[in-house]
């Protein structure tokens, strides 16, 4: 028997399965394109297996209560075509086993606490930035619910003084998924971020954003550690920009090494090597059924 986990993305689906010491056995990726092809594919690759328990953990918003009626649907996402499309329903004519739903980034802000750049501590955030943007948070060794998961990718935040992009947020505009987004930078500038050249003036502008957006997740949730992830992030020289505005904004409030000396140990790229969310899956998929 084996744990299977899913990483449902706005661009592509990780599917994986592995032992019950979360070691993956086999992987695949598979395009995010309707919901029915996608699917599909999905329970295709699962089928070979004799799966035990599965986690998924999906792009959003979604619905993660698990005693709401619609647990397991994606809700109002920008991608038309999943708006209302529930995951476990879809799953369920070929699993005859538990599933434990909830976000990507919480997934894997908890497979990198269990094994990764957070394994130390027990709290973190883990801020994804591509397709979108999306926050994962594990307070006290807890994924952190309320009335429904964290949205921190849509925070308000302070427009540069050379921005005048409108924002690409087809909800709130100039949100910071709006202006900071993988499509965001594409709509302003024309091209793909990985086609601009490392000193592009692109870079100053994302980095002043994402600093914006962690001083005010450091305010609010005081995280032990944040993890940045996503294809964005793959731009190296955006790191050291993000530490320079994040010592700016704090101006010495936070009087803490970690917001000093010790900002790059801090604020790190994930240790998982793109399994982050798949490992928070096997962990909550195994759990469910100990």
């Amino acid at each position: 028997m084996v744990l299977g986990a899913i990483e449902a993305g706005g661009t592509k689906f990780l599917c994986a399965v592995g032992d019950m010491d979360f070691n993956v056995i086999d992987k695949i990726e598979i395009p995010t394109t309707s919901p029915r092809e996608t699917i599909e594919k999905v329970k295709d690759f699962f089928r070979q297996y004799n799966v035990r328990s599965m986690g998924i953990g999906s792009f959003g918003p979604a619905d993660v209560n698990i005693d709401s009626p619609n647990y397991g649907c994606i809700t109002t996402t920008p991608k038309e075509q999943w708006q209302y499309f529930n995951l476990i329903t879809a799953m369920k004519d070929v699993c005859d086993f538990p599933i434990v739903f909830d976000t990507d980034v919480n997934f894997a802000a908890l497979g990198e606490v269990r094994f990764g750049a957070a394994r130390h501590v027990k709290s973190c955030i883990y801020v994804t930035i591509g397709t979108g943007i999306g926050v994962g948070a594990i307070v006290n060794n807890q994924i952190l619910h309320g009335l429904s998961h964290p949205e921190m990718g849509h925070i308000v935040v302070r427009r540069h003084k050379n921005d005048l992009f409108e924002g690409a947020c087809p909800f709130h505009q100039d949100c910071l998924e709006g202006l900071a987004s993988g499509p965001s930078i594409e709509k302003r500038w024309s091209k793909e971020g990985f086609l601009l050249e490392s000193n592009h003036e692109a870079w100053e502008i994302e980095g002043y954003y994402i600093a914006q957006a962690l001083m005010t997740y450091i305010l609010t949730l005081s995280p032990e550690k944040i993890i940045l992830g996503g294809g964005v992030i793959k731009q190296r020289q955006l790191l050291p920009i993000i530490y320079h505005y994040l010592k700016k904004l704090n101006e010495g409030y936070i009087s803490l090494p970690q917001m000093d000396e010790q900002i790059s140990e801090y604020i790190v790229t994930p240790e998982l090597d793109g399994l982050s969310a798949i490992k928070g899956g096997f962990y909550l998929a195994k759990k469910r059924i100990d």
